[in-house]
């Protein structure tokens, strides 16, 4: 065994005295593990945070998205679908036209978006998460039908259950020169609500989904659309379906995958969860102040024991050695029951659901969490680097004791 080690470990376990010092050293122990927890648990709640956002967005958006760059709509030349629809890795192909719209239903209006889609938006897999009441269908072309957002239902106290009444849409257009009727000034279709849907605020309190037909002549598209979504098949990359669409498409049009459609909410946690991971390594290294004064102190107990090992033929470089060990020693100890603690609170909480998270209607019951390796791997990289900066410096104080002045 190592000399320094030894001599650490010996000072570290030392039942002669339990001393202030000791106490200290344990104290400073108990602090770097419960920092250590902390931060094991925080940083898994944010992962499993981002994991449910990820996944709840999934259920309403494609795996990859067709937009033009410039403009609002796009027209695709002639066979150009169709080369999108065989290219390898596609499984479906979903033609999309969505705007906003007045809607109104039973004296009620809202202004909403209207989102229609072509026949096999529903073979995606759409509304596998969350909640959806009522029959998954857009009805045929005679008797269309609508699934609505729960928060625009809510608001306009739609009642699927009713065959009498009707969705009134709204969209305005520009009226012949001349006229003064104001029915001229806009479209108006109506509809059968048959489904509620509920994912995520914003698309519960937004999205009214119709079949493609129906916008088209609610909102005078025509052959234009405003996106195509696409579900890869099974067995293929969303990263190389996506690189393959790019090159067939050009620079006229962006192919988004479900990170990128949302990137702005995703890097905004990801960032929230950097400010947190530094602030709880500084309140580690605050913590981790115990560790120098019980070095410190420990430096001015053992002058005596520094200068027999300096008489022994020790050099300063083992002395500081044997006190940047002791440091480590500490932490180490104190990293370690925090890592194991944070991953049994975290496993359990995954497992068990110990945390509620005290909403009914949530789309899950309890605080999602998930374990990654790499916030293992930086949280122990943090633990090394403060406890080397607070043991240096007590280390190097250890190192210039005068050998005459205590024997």
């Amino acid at each position: 065994m190592n000399l320094s080690f030894f001599i650490a470990s010996r000072y570290f376990r030392s039942k002669k005295k339990r001393n202030f010092i000791t106490i200290l050293s344990r104290i400073s122990m108990i602090g770097v593990a419960v920092g250590t927890m902390a931060l094991v648990i925080v940083l898994s709640v944010f992962n499993g945070l981002e994991d449910l956002i990820r996944g709840l967005y999934a259920s309403f958006d494609p795996e990859l998205k067709i937009e033009a760059t410039l403009g609002k709509s796009f027209v695709l030349e002639e066979g150009q679908f169709q080369q999108l629809q065989h290219t390898e890795g596609v499984a479906v192909l979903t033609e999309v036209i969505e705007d906003n719209a007045l809607i109104g239903y039973n004296g009620n209006q809202l202004v909403g978006t209207i989102k229609g889609v072509s026949e096999n938006f529903l073979e995606q897999g759409r509304f596998s998460k969350g909640f959806f009441s009522g029959k998954m269908t857009l009805g045929t072309e005679n008797q269309p039908a609508a699934i609505v957002g729960r928060g625009v239902g809510y608001f306009l106290s739609v009642d699927p259950e009713n065959e009498f009444e009707f969705m009134q849409l709204y969209y305005p257009k520009a009226p012949p020169s001349g006229t003064i009727d104001p029915r001229q000034m806009y479209n108006r279709e109506i509809i059968k609500p048959v489904a509620f849907f509920s994912i995520e605020k914003q698309f519960d309190d937004e999205y009214v989904i119709v079949p493609l037909a129906f916008a088209q002549n609610l909102l005078d598209y025509g052959e234009k659309r405003t996106s195509l979504e696409v579900k890869v098949a099974d067995g293929y990359s969303i990263q190389a379906v996506k690189k393959k669409l790019r090159e067939i498409l050009g620079n006229e049009f962006t192919v988004k995958d479900t990170d990128e459609q949302h990137a702005g909410l995703l890097r905004a946690i990801q960032l929230e969860k950097l400010f947190v991971f530094v602030t709880l390594t500084f309140i580690l290294a605050i913590a981790s102040f115990n560790i120098f004064f019980s070095l410190s102190m420990l430096a001015i107990e053992k002058k005596k024991d520094i200068a027999v090992l300096y008489a022994m033929g020790a050099n300063s470089r083992l002395i500081k050695s044997i006190f940047l060990k002791q440091g480590a020693i500490i932490a180490f100890s104190g990293a370690s029951i925090g890592l194991v603690l944070g991953f049994l609170i975290v496993w359990l909480q995954d497992t068990f659901g110990l945390v509620s998270l005290g909403v009914i209607s949530s789309v899950v019951e309890s605080y999602p969490v998930k374990m990654i390796w790499t916030d293992f791997f930086f949280t122990s990289l943090s633990v090394i680097a403060i406890t080397f900066l607070a043991a240096y410096r007590p280390a190097l104080i250890a190192s210039k004791v005068n050998t005459l002045e205590q024997l």
